[in-house]
This record gives C-alpha cells, structure tokens and sequence, in this order.
C-alpha cells in the first residue's frame, strides 16, 4: 500500500499542474478598462497589429493586405483565454467602416470553432458599390461585437 502512494501523489500533482492556468504575462488582461492597445502582446506582432485586452479574452488583429487587396481585405485574428469558449463566428459579428462612411459586414471567420486558442482570418469585401472600400480612406476601424464584451475596436490610420 505505501508503495502506491507516493506515485500516486506524483500523478496527482502533475495533473493539477497541467490544468492550472497559465502564469504568461503576456497573456494576463489589463485591469483598467482601456480598450485598444497597439503594444504587442507577443515578441512577433508588427507594428499593425492591433490588441484588445477587454474581459476574459485578449483579441489580437492584423490587417493583411491593405496595400493590396484584390476582391477581399484580410485581417489576422488571434484570441486567448481561459475561461471562454471561443466558438463564435466573427463573420457575423464583425465590420469593417472608413472614415468615408463606408461600412462592409465580414463575409468569412475562416478558423477553427471552440477551444481557449484560436487563430483565423476574418475576411471583408473590398469593394462596395462597384467602389473600393478604401478609396479616399484615411482612417480604417474593425469592430467586433459581443465577443465576452459588447464592443472591441481596432482602428489604423491608412497612408
């Protein structure tokens, strides 16, 4: 019987340590209640990405390929948590608005349902009304409803 103890106690001491969360700085949410923060949450984010630490989930957008965007314009996201089922489809909850007026709904959330770790591309028109969408745009703002806070926006200044 005391043979079965100890590895038994070890047993239960990795499971409990496999399942507790994640110390991760960069993954800890800002107790203030600032919105958008354009610091990096992770080493590799550019200088475009775009970070929401709102609630229990860090949002993370990078615009793809403003400089080109052929039929489509496409955006990186990246959302963490720990507590949230991420199996919402942001196509449905996401759009896309110029400082023009201009407002296009999402047409595509192309990543994986469920899980605390999900990584996609959220996909736009790029033209409405047989115009660009960012024709004259100086200002680009994507937000994200009800995502465990009513709003998330992320905005970048066009050139």
């Amino acid at each position: 019987m005391r043979r079965l103890i100890l590895p038994l106690l070890l047993t239960l001491t990795l499971i409990l340590a496999a399942c507790a969360p994640a110390q991760d700085a960069s993954l800890q949410t800002d107790p203030k209640p600032a919105s958008v923060s354009t610091e990096p949450a992770q080493a590799d984010a550019g200088p475009l990405t775009r970070i929401d630490q709102q609630g229990a989930i860090v949002v993370a957008v990078t615009p793809l390929n403003l400089d080109n965007p052929s039929t489509q314009l496409e955006f990186e996201v990246v959302m963490d948590t720990h507590s949230v089922d991420l199996s919402m489809d942001l196509a449905v909850l996401a759009t896309l608005t110029t400082d023009t007026g201009i407002t296009v709904q999402a047409t595509l959330w192309d990543a994986p349902r469920g899980g605390h770790h999900v990584a996609g591309k959220l996909i736009f028109p790029s033209m409405k009304d047989g115009t660009s969408v960012l024709e004259g745009a100086g200002k680009l703002t994507l937000t994200i409803t009800d995502v465990d806070v009513p709003t998330r926006t992320f905005e970048w200044e066009l050139q």
